[in-house]
């Protein structure tokens, strides 16, 4: 029998000024820094959690990555740092002002919104997008507030359906009535947008493509299994991996990840489970340390029986990634993530998930999927 997942309290929507006034609260301390270092005849400062490598570890008791407490201090007064700094306190600014007025707008958006040339000068504010994208993430570490908590969304790239009925934005979605297309996952699925109404579902199902996810929806492979199917359209962007860890954790859903059988699919499986070097600050918020890794596996080559036509040979930056990647603390120590890896390399090709469509059109969906999940035969 599917089971009944009993929706907990916590996952209906905490009242939406709740979380604005708290994200309000940290903008302001922003402005109040620079007041009382005015008075006092000080030089204003911001200090900014550093967003670098050697500012991120692997904590082996969480399982996931996380920064560290390293800081970069910007200074007002300093001829270098000048710009920068105008340009945090703009970005929290715009965020404010998006915040207090209700609405949301993408990262795009944001950007429009705060470039202007500075009055009596011919100096922008912004030059290009790519200019006020990093400060857009400064302003996230250093208010410790989620990129969607600034009411700042990227676009849509993922979709869902499935045993899951939600709430988005006061509108009621049965995630089984979605058609061919299904469900699209948006940027923003905080409580206060997104809340969970009813899930029969037993796991969830996250492949790495749409046209993978195509297959099992239009196989009805949620039906037949009771889950949740999702994609991310390669690597998922942050609206699918914070519902995903919103399911995961709300709902106790387990999550299975079907993904290439290449380094960019291991990649794609790391990100998810431990979180990612670039949003080191969000893992605690996205990252799904229980999360498994379904296949494609190096040595399903020889175990289903597929053709050299399918193989795609492995080039020398692919070697290169996937040495990297044995490398990472979380695989390091695992002999089955090392034997899969040197498989890998010793076939000297890699594999997508559609290379079993040689099999049969439904392979995938009627014979891999369901008896890797009844053997319990995944990589974790």
């Amino acid at each position: 029998m599917p089971r009944k997942t009993k929706i907990p309290e916590t996952a209906a929507a905490a009242p939406r000024d709740e979380r604005d006034q708290r994200t309000l609260e940290r903008i302001a301390g922003l402005a109040d820094h620079v007041i009382t270092a005015a008075r006092a005849g000080r030089d204003p400062f911001l200090d900014i959690p550093s967003r670098t490598l050697s500012n991120v570890h692997y904590n082996r008791k969480k399982r996931f990555i996380e920064m560290g407490n390293a800081r970069n201090r910007r200074h007002l007064f300093n001829l270098a740092q000048a710009k920068s700094y105008m340009q945090t306190m703009l970005v929290a600014s715009g965020c404010k002002r998006l915040i207090e007025q209700s609405k949301t707008t993408s990262i795009r958006g944001l950007f429009y919104l705060l470039k202007h040339t500075i009055e009596g000068t011919r100096e922008e504010t912004f030059a290009a997008q790519e200019e006020c994208d990093p400060v857009i993430e400064d302003v996230e570490v250093t208010l410790n507030a989620l990129r969607e908590e600034l009411h700042v969304y990227a676009s849509n790239r993922g979709a869902m359906v499935g045993e899951i009925t939600l709430r988005d934005s006061g509108d009621e979605i049965d995630c089984t009535r979605m058609g061919s297309g299904g469900y699209s996952i948006p940027s923003i699925v905080e409580p206060s947008v997104i809340q969970f109404i009813k899930c029969n579902a037993e796991f969830i199902l996250h492949v790495e493509k749409d046209t993978v996810w195509r297959r099992f929806n239009e196989d009805k492979f949620w039906r037949k299994h009771k889950c949740i199917l999702t994609h991310g359209m390669g690597q998922p962007p942050r609206g699918v991996r914070r519902l995903l860890h919103r399911m995961h954790h709300e709902l106790g859903l387990p999550v299975y990840c079907l993904l290439d059988n290449d380094p960019w699919g291991y990649y794609i499986y790391s990100v998810i489970k431990q979180g990612s070097i670039n949003l080191a600050y969000e893992s605690q918020r996205m990252a799904i340390p229980d999360a498994r890794f379904l296949g494609l596996r190096s040595f399903d080559f020889e175990r289903c029986g597929l053709s050299d036509s399918v193989i795609i040979n492995l080039t020398d930056t692919d070697r290169k990634r996937a040495k990297q990647i044995m490398e990472y603390p979380w695989f390091a120590h695992k002999k089955a993530w090392q034997d899969e890896i040197k498989k890998l390399l010793e076939n000297g090709f890699k594999l997508e998930v559609e290379a079993l469509i040689s099999k049969d059109i439904s392979y995938v969906t009627e014979v891999y999927a369901p008896q890797r999940l009844r053997d319990r035969d995944w990589l974790d």
